[in-house]
């Protein structure tokens, strides 16, 4: 909506209430009662016409439970008794806390959409060996596009340049550059940094994983929160409470009171709705609740509610898979230990014989033999299944493989061994004992500074789920300080575990995890969090929260985000009732007038968006 639509009706109301003020302090003579009367419904009409309107909808529904037929009442009320003016300003704080509310969401959607929604509106698309330029909706998945530097990667894709170097603040929420190789992932709205790349569209564009993300986005500002949901049902008592009170202000002194004055008692039973409505209630909880969907949206988390929010805030125990969300799920060389030749000899021989295989324990070793020169050709070369590799290289027998294939072919390995509770080849040459290299799953760089952030949060129990080996399970967990660890899973076996959890009813229950196996266990916890955009769809789709990052620490960050969204609703809630209980009070008694009312109402109501906004602005 523009600017003129927004503001100039609050505008005109604010000169003709503030004029009309003016006129009657100095008493002006051609500004009859009926002058004013003009007056002061033209200022009303501006900014609570809308108010009215919607007021009698509902009441033609037969809902009078509701803020709008409250403050109609209160404001038509305060008309009846000859306060003009008041009646004005209760409208126009209204729709000016409305406004800022507006634009405080606006803000919100607006930081949401800047990190986003960074679709490029046109791609570079290789068509009978030309380049054309086209709208990137068009692009059929298989189809060559270039990017050059600086622009943005418009669709789902892998790399088929030799390398690029890419920004994904896009997706991730962090601006720190990211390597990735031939065959690698590229996701739509990343950057590509430098040279010119080439990609093969992978997914259609309304498939992309930013399209995916926005989505998902629109639909958290639809779900409510319990918080929210309470006030709606609320109202439906409230409203009726109040009116029923104020008719017994109005009445019930007749009754009691000697010198009982019929328009002192209305006037003091239109000041009490004045200060009863909800206002302030209405309007600062959804913006507290959006303004922390926006503040962990801008932290690279995307909560797919707000009722999320209020379950992530009560987190008692999570439960964390260890392959891909505490460990990078990729095998590196961690340590060698050569027996009776030089180390380089033994990578470089084990080397050759693993780069004919594919497992990802050989490509570990062929990629930690990347930084070692002279790297010697295999002649030939056997694969055992589930034990290691046979070959020739360079004329020397070389075996490599696990304790298995050491036992089968006679060859004795070193007793420390049994102790390592990490992933073991050992390699032996021309029949004799040579080595040993130790593979483990890279941690990420942040999983113990997570653990740890966790605990001080008050999360009473953080738990490690893998299918991995359970020896290997439980020395990550040691490391990382992790509470309890289950090793050698199978997904079912997983699920059943969270559902043990989650049925012991001591507090919310949250599993983080990437791939497509754990989404049975997302789906069966109280807050199911999927790890990165780039884990499987499936896991994506059925989480609750999505951290945009491999991070680990973001999930720490996303119960801090859902505390402080929460500390700030429930101090707009005390704040508001604590004022309205008070002015009630006064009201009723005849100690707070009209203008008390309209700043009791419209004053806290202010507040409590002022405090609802701060969480966007509060770095975490």
């Amino acid at each position: 909506m523009s600017f003129k639509k927004q503001y100039i009706p609050a505008l005109l109301s604010a000169f003709l209430l503030v004029t009309g003020l003016a006129l009657n302090f100095i008493r002006v003579d051609l500004f009859s009662e009926r002058i004013q009367l003009f007056w002061y419904v033209s200022a009303y009409v501006l900014v609570g016409g809308t108010v009215v309107k919607r007021a009698v909808e509902e009441l033609i529904r037969l809902d009078f439970a509701n803020e709008f037929f409250l403050m109609s009442v209160a404001t038509i009320g305060a008309f009846a008794i000859g306060e003009y003016a008041e009646a004005v300003a209760v409208m126009l704080f209204y729709e000016v806390g409305e406004l800022l509310q507006k634009d405080a969401v606006d803000r919100a959607r607006g930081n949401i959409k800047a990190l986003l929604d960074l679709r490029p509106q046109t791609a570079t698309l290789k068509k009978n060996g030309d380049w054309i330029t086209v709208n990137p909706e068009v692009a059929a998945i298989g189809d060559i596009l270039m990017v050059k530097p600086g622009e943005k990667f418009p669709l789902d894709g892998k790399l088929i340049s030799e390398s690029a170097t890419v920004n994904t603040a896009a997706i991730t929420g962090e601006s720190r550059p990211e390597r990735i190789y031939e065959g690698g992932k590229v996701l739509a709205g990343t950057i590509n940094i430098d040279g010119i790349s080439e990609m093969q569209v992978t997914r259609a564009f309304s498939d992309s994983s930013l399209s995916r993300i926005l989505k998902l986005v629109e639909e958290a500002n639809l779900r409510k929160a319990p918080t929210e949901r309470f006030m709606r049902r609320f109202a439906r008592y409230y409203t009726p409470l109040v009116m029923a009170m104020a008719l017994l202000i109005t009445l019930l002194p007749a009754l009691l009171v000697e010198s009982y004055q019929f328009s002192d008692w209305v006037y003091r039973a239109f000041v009490f709705l004045v200060i009863a409505c909800p206002c302030a209630l209405y309007v600062s909880i959804p913006l507290g609740y959006f303004g922390g969907i926006g503040a962990a949206s801008k932290n690279g988390i995307l909560f797919k509610g707000a009722d999320y929010l209020d379950r992530l805030r009560d987190l008692h125990t999570i439960l964390i898979d260890k392959t891909g969300t505490l460990t990078k799920g990729s095998f590196s060389v961690t340590d060698v230990r050569p027996a009776g030749i030089k180390i380089e000899e033994l990578v470089n021989l084990t080397a050759a014989l693993e780069s004919r295989s594919t497992h990802p324990v050989a490509r570990a070793i062929t990629g930690y033999a990347g930084i070692h020169e002279n790297v010697p050709e295999i002649e030939r070369v056997t694969e055992i299944p589930a034990m290691g590799m046979m070959g020739s290289v360079n004329g020397r027998n070389v075996i490599s493989g696990n304790k298995k294939l050491m036992e089968r072919s006679g060859i004795e390995i070193p007793a420390e061994t049994g102790n390592i509770p990490y992933t073991i080849i050992h390699t032996a040459i021309d029949n004799k004992y040579a080595g040993y290299f130790v593979l483990a799953d890279e941690i990420h760089g942040d999983s113990k500074a997570a653990v740890e952030k966790l605990h001080r949060l008050g999360v009473k129990e953080v738990v490690m789920l893998s299918g991995d080996r359970d020896r290997i399970t439980k020395a990550v967990a040691s490391d990382l300080g992790i509470d309890h660890a289950h090793g050698d899973l199978l997904p079912e076996e997983k699920a059943a575990i969270v559902k043990e959890y989650v049925g012991r009813e001591k507090g919310i229950v949250a599993f983080a995890g990437d791939g497509i196996n754990d989404a049975p266990s997302i789906a069966l916890a109280d807050v199911g969090i999927a790890m990165g955009a780039m884990g499987s769809d499936l896991a994506i789709e059925t989480a609750d929260v999505v951290i945009q990052t491999d991070q680990p620490s973001k999930i720490a960050r996303a119960v801090q985000i859902a505390r402080e969204t929460s500390r700030i609703v429930r101090q707009n809630i005390w704040m508001v009732f604590i004022v309205k209980a008070l002015f009630l009070g006064l009201g009723a008694m005849g100690i707070a007038g009209m203008w008390e009312a309209v700043f009791a109402d419209m004053g806290v109501a202010l507040a409590a968006i002022f405090n609802a906004i701060r969480i966007q602005r509060k770095k975490f």
